[in-house]
């Protein structure tokens, strides 16, 4: 399949006649996979108005000043382009983005709640999904150890035969007798891996955090709305959408938990040994050293689970005394677990695998127990408030969190089968190496089953999608009547809005997905345990059919398993040379980093904790400073932040702007997935409280759609009827070629957009009188001047 283009970007329309003089000002924001000023803006010379090189609000050159010249406004508002796209899709390092892939899905699931505002079930729900983010760190930690103490400095450094020929593992062959040859002190020197990966996962993390999480949102004072009374509005709360404390507490505990695994790697299989001998002082050191980083693990899980995200107000406290101690005194127990571990024992030798060989079978039944757990209240919660269009009812997060599980499932695997396959080759003495847990292997059998649960639904959607297409047929010629009907063209513009309508079945396809991943992951962790053996094995002297059958799912799931590495390897590479590659990479963090880290820290960073700032700043800064009237119009991924925005402003600002959305996903995806902050209860809290909105939408876009908020009083229907599309059904003299199906681009093109756009205006409070003085920015809540930021200006720097 080839890889997703990032969504065109219409050229502005041309400017409508205004019958309501006075500075306005058309503020855009384009949806995923990136966009350029000059292509937002249908000018080849654009002017950074303010920001930086990684999220900026661009204006043509033309308009630089137009506040001070008021013939700019005769023919309708002046556009501004904010360009967000290097936030997620900036230098090579966004590579690295890669191997947090499913710490970003788990972060998903937090934000998955049902709408439901029963206190303590909510913060047991957050809770639950807190420790399951944890277990992925733990997952990730111990797979990079499996790989690193087991595989290599364990199983192949104790043989002579996988030793032969790899020189750079000489020094801790058993077989040269050397000083770093005993296991003990193998471990010691491998575990520089994993810890490594620990402090790359910090140092991404606490890099992100000082360029992210640090952006002060305008409003720094409590809530206007009393507990229990803000009407689901909770996006606009001071604090959402500047998560620095809990990030920084969880940072900390993820950091330990990490650092703590390592070290019971370390120490455990050193511990094991000493109580198989007479020596009673190393046996009494090692329940010492066991017995403090079960210590350590009670204390970090105790700070996962006990606090959660401060949002009603700006919580500007770090606990600082927490983030240093903590990973300080894991750091502390793991150099104890090191010279624990190197403590010479000559009688000791390394043979099979590295006991502690079942911690990944008790890391897969405790997010088992885990996902379960918080279906459970996921259940309570969507019985409170039970919304029809929340996806799987209410299971979305349990859902995720599986998905996430799995994914992090499938990379452990990956990694260690196809170092095992690299260490275990021709002539490695492969009977005295054993190679990865035999749990890896029941997961990865599970693999094959998993994707053919699948496939009858997917028939089944392919077969609707046919059915559908031929039912749609007459309703398309009929909203073109009076042209003549080709067959061909109606079954092709049928085609693809039957086609759109498939977004509405992701949600029976994840629940299907994650089912059966946790059906069959049990069944993998009690055959590892049951039998000991690899599947292929287990099942020797049983039916032939089952035998085959088994041998057959774990070589394919060890195929699937070794392509999907590649496939990462592969894709991580390109993201890191090439930056279309890496700008289509940056969709997938587009959509899955909007929400804040509110359950794992070392996920990639939610940019919006950026753009939302940004545009609420700009909004409350214009209109203060001019007096004028304000449009800000999101296209897709857009609207989400040009909605999150309007909610963050204050009420006497929101009365001066006008929120125009297309191709919006803001009921369809986000609030059938995310219903506690896009549902029904929200939405139309930010219909009521915003001055004007229309949306866009159409039959044929597979992403946006209607937000189906009716009219409210003086508030009018927030939707549009459908646009048609194509606009024009066959060739005409205006339009001899073919006119395209846009589907989720386009939508500036259509004469609706302008006309409502230039409605959206005149609906808005007059504004002052031109010109505007010039002078710099003042911030949302500064009538001085004194504490605003800079406009460029005339030094604004040219992109052209």
């Amino acid at each position: 399949m080839p890889p997703a283009s990032p969504e065109p970007q219409d050229p502005p329309q041309s400017r409508e006649p205004r019958r309501n003089p006075g500075a306005a000002l058309e503020l855009l924001v384009h949806g995923v996979g990136g966009a350029t000023p000059q292509g937002m803006l249908d000018d080849p010379r654009t002017v950074r108005v303010t920001g930086d090189a990684t999220a900026a609000i661009y204006r043509r050159a033309d308009d630089l000043h137009a506040e001070s010249e008021p013939g700019r406004f005769h023919d309708g508002p002046v556009p501004e382009a904010y360009v967000w796209s290097n936030l997620t899709s900036g230098n090579g390092a966004r590579a690295l983005w890669l191997l947090l892939l499913p710490f970003m899905v788990a972060n998903l699931a937090h934000w998955m709640r049902p709408p439901a505002r029963s206190g303590r079930t909510v913060r047991l729900y957050g809770a639950l999904v807190r420790l399951v983010a944890l277990s992925l760190t733990v997952l990730l930690t111990a797979a990079a150890c499996e790989v690193a103490l087991d595989l290599v400095a364990w199983q192949c450094a104790g043989a002579a035969a996988c030793t032969d020929g790899r020189s750079w593992l000489g020094f801790l062959a058993a077989a040269d007798g050397g000083w770093w040859s005993q296991p003990g002190r193998r471990l010691a020197v491998a575990a520089c891996v994993p810890t490594a990966l620990v402090v790359l996962l910090w140092y991404l993390s606490r890099r992100t955090w000082s360029a992210y999480e640090s952006q002060r949102p305008p409003r720094d004072e409590p809530s206007e709305r009393p507990d229990g009374a803000d009407g689901g509005q909770v996006l606009g709360r001071p604090g959402f959408w500047y998560g620095r404390r809990i990030v920084a507490r969880l940072r900390a505990a993820h950091t330990a938990a990490g650092l703590l695994t390592v070290a019971a790697a370390v120490a455990g299989a050193a511990a094991r040994h000493d109580r198989g001998t007479d020596n009673t002082l190393p046996a009494v050191l090692g329940w010492c050293v066991e017995g403090a980083l079960l210590a350590g693990a009670a204390a970090v899980t105790l700070v996962v689970c006990r606090r959660g995200r401060s949002e009603r107000r700006l919580d500007l406290r770090v606990d600082r005394a927490l983030t240093t101690s903590l990973p300080g005194a894991a750091a502390a127990l793991l150099v104890l677990a090191v010279l624990y571990a190197s403590w010479s024992r000559p009688g000791w030798r390394s043979g099979g695998s590295l006991p502690g060989d079942a911690t990944f079978g008790v890391i897969a039944l405790a997010q088992g127990c885990l996902v379960v757990a918080l279906a459970a209240v996921a259940l309570a919660l969507n019985r409170r408030a039970p919304a029809a269009r929340t996806a799987l009812r209410g299971l979305a997060g349990p859902a995720t969190a599986m998905l996430a599980c799995a994914l992090g499932g499938l990379f452990t695997g990956g990694v260690a089968q196809r170092v095992a396959d690299w260490l275990g080759g021709p002539g490695s003495g492969r009977s005295a190496f054993p190679g990865p847990p035999v749990m890896l292997s029941w997961q990865a059998a599970a693999i094959p089953a998993v994707l053919l649960s699948l496939l009858v639904p997917a028939c089944w959607l392919a077969a609707r999608t046919a059915l559908a297409a031929r039912r749609l047929a007459p309703v398309v010629e009929a909203e073109y009547a009076g042209e003549r009907p080709d067959p061909v063209r109606t079954r092709s513009i049928a085609r693809v809005r039957a086609a759109a309508g498939l977004t509405d079945a992701a949600p029976g396809l994840a629940g299907i997905l994650a089912g059966a991943t946790l059906l069959l992951g049990a069944l993998g962790v009690a055959g590892a345990w049951f039998t000991g053996e690899v599947p292929a094995t287990a099942f020797d002297g049983g039916p032939g059919a089952v035998d085959r059958a088994a041998e057959a799912a774990q070589a394919l799931g060890s195929w699937l398993v070794g392509l999907a590495f590649l496939l990462f390897v592969t894709w991580g590479r390109r993201a890191y040379q090439d930056a279309s590659a890496r700008r289509t990479i940056g969709i997938l963090w587009d959509v899955g980093t909007f929400w804040p880290r509110a359950a794992h820290p070392f996920a990639p960073p939610c940019y919006a904790e950026r753009a939302v700032p940004d545009l609420t700043w700009r909004m409350a800064s214009w209109t203060g400073r001019t007096g004028g009237r304000l449009v800000i119009s999101g296209h897709s991924q857009g609207s989400a932040l040009a909605a999150a925005a309007v909610w963050q402003l204050s009420a006497a600002t929101r009365r001066r702007v006008a929120l125009l959305t297309y191709g919006s996903p803001l009921e369809r995806l986000y609030g059938r997935w995310f219903p506690a902050y896009f549902g029904r209860e929200p939405l139309t809290g930010l219909h009521r409280e915003t001055h004007c909105w229309r949306n866009l939408w159409r039959h044929t876009d597979p992403i946006g759609g209607p937000v189906r908020l009716p009219a409210d009083g003086t508030k009018t229907e927030v939707d549009h009827p459908a646009l048609r599309d194509p606009l024009v059904y066959g060739r005409t003299g205006d339009h001899p070629l073919p006119e395209p199906v846009l589907g989720h681009s386009g939508y500036q093109a259509d004469p609706a957009f302008a006309r409502e756009r230039a409605a959206l205006l005149d609906r808005l409070p007059p504004a002052l009188p031109l010109p505007v003085p010039r002078q710099r920015d003042t911030g949302p809540d500064d009538t001085d001047g004194t504490d605003g930021t800079d406009s460029q200006g005339s030094s604004g720097r040219s992109s052209g």
